[in-house]
């Protein structure tokens, strides 16, 4: 047994060298088990809890407020938009105020006018299909008795679809649905409003908007504020003048083949064709064409062919010549770039992601233009994807020099003498 003190502990053995190894300190810390608690550890827990709070409240109202947020970032790139134009106003002895209520009448007559063209295609087409809906449903009827021996009437059909279950059920359901409906609608007309709001005075006070944000930074900083927003007004403006004009001219050409057709409602289709084609990027041209190519069916088959073709060859027009020309100074940003700007704002922002993508895009780009230095490329081929003749053995030779080391490898004897004296292929 080992050997123990008073007080019953084991005792220490002492070390081979003849010393006491040390004692291993006491648990607790310095001050023991039973000390007392640091002083810094209460406020440190206080500041944690704090912070804790501070950043779910931080995310409730972030996610409270996403709408307004939201509704406030359309705002301001439509502020954007206009502020050429309200600017321009405003140099010529305007003020600035009734400058962008000008502005705001001309763009909402403009939306007014093409909701109210398109909203009377649709009410023709509707109207039209409840008219001849009696005589297309007295075809069919008549196509299933001739080809099923049935005796159906249409008398008959009506009485049993007003005496049946699923009719009263979806009236009821229409029924419930158009509350649903009137409060969409409520809440995207008080939408509208506020973008609306926001934009008049985003635009009407951008000069005292720009001098309260400088206020708050130092001189350098307030320079670089200044060109940014600088170059945001450009591209933002630039890309939706230029989407503009080209909306004008498709619709034009458009409204050239329609009336040519003799496809009705020719006016309304080409502003429809040229608004969605241009402010849908890439794949808007295809979209807006659909609709022409559907009414153009009704007429003629061969018209709604024709249609196509020219959908797509104009779209080939505009992609290689009108646009490069006319967003060359805007938004010249590569068509891959701009599209997958598209897809990453749409999947962030919806709707309003896509629509302001290729602006936020085409700003960074200019943004960051200034601060990357470039040097000139050198004169090389494989610039241009061409490799430089004399680099490395031909095709045909590598063939031959394979083939070579396969046959060396296959003689009987690892070479012999043939292959020299240290034994190397013959290559």
């Amino acid at each position: 047994m080992a050997r123990t003190d008073e007080t019953g502990q084991e005792a220490q053995q002492s070390s081979p060298f003849g010393t006491t190894p040390p004692a291993p300190p006491p648990v607790g810390g310095a001050d023991g088990p039973n000390g007392r608690m640091p002083r810094w550890l209460p406020r440190a827990l206080v500041l944690a809890l704090a912070l804790v709070a501070v950043f779910q409240l931080g995310s409730w109202a972030f996610h409270q407020l996403t709408g307004l947020l939201i509704n406030i970032l359309i705002a301001f790139f439509l502020a954007l938009a206009i502020e050429p134009a309200v600017s321009w106003m405003a140099s010529r002895g305007m003020r600035r105020g009734l400058a962008t209520f000008v502005v705001f009448i001309g763009v909402i007559i403009v939306a007014a006018g093409f909701v109210t063209l398109l909203g009377s295609i649709l009410a023709d087409q509707i109207i039209k299909m409840i008219e001849g809906f009696p005589d297309y449903l007295d075809s069919v009827i008549n196509w299933v008795n001739t080809h099923f021996k049935t005796d159906l009437k249409r008398v008959d059909i009506q009485e049993g679809l007003l005496r049946s279950d699923w009719l009263r059920n979806y009236v009821q359901n229409s029924a419930t649905g158009v509350l649903d409906v009137s409060a969409q609608v409520i809440g995207g007309l008080f939408q509208l409003l506020t973008i609306a709001l926001f934009s008049f005075y985003f635009a009407a006070d951008g000069p005292r908007l720009r001098r309260t944000i400088c206020s708050l930074l130092p001189p350098a900083r307030q320079a670089e504020v200044l060109r940014a927003w600088e170059i945001a007004v450009n591209k933002t403006g630039g890309y939706i003048y230029s989407r503009g004009l080209m909306a004008l001219i498709s619709g034009i050409a458009h409204f050239v083949l329609l009336q040519a057709l003799d496809v009705p409602y020719a006016p309304v289709l080409a502003v429809w064709v040229g608004l969605v084609s241009q402010f849908i990027p890439t794949i808007g041209t295809y979209l807006a064409g659909a609709l022409p190519m559907l009414i153009a069916f009704t007429v003629n088959p061969w018209y709604a062919l024709w249609v196509l073709i020219f959908v797509v060859i104009y779209q080939q027009f505009e992609n290689y010549v009108l646009q490069p020309k006319l967003t060359a100074k805007t938004v010249d940003i590569h068509p891959a770039v701009a599209f997958g700007s598209v897809i990453a704002g749409t999947a962030l922002l919806g709707a309003v992601g896509a629509l302001i993508a290729i602006p936020a895009i085409a700003t960074l780009q200019a943004f960051l233009g200034a601060y990357v230095k470039r040097y000139d490329v050198t004169d090389d081929p494989r610039v241009h994807g061409h490799h430089r003749r004399g680099e490395g053995p031909s095709l045909v030779t590598r063939a031959r020099q394979l083939w070579a080391r396969r046959a060396g490898t296959e003689r009987p004897g690892g070479g012999g003498s043939e292959g020299g004296e240290s034994g190397k292929s013959p290559v």
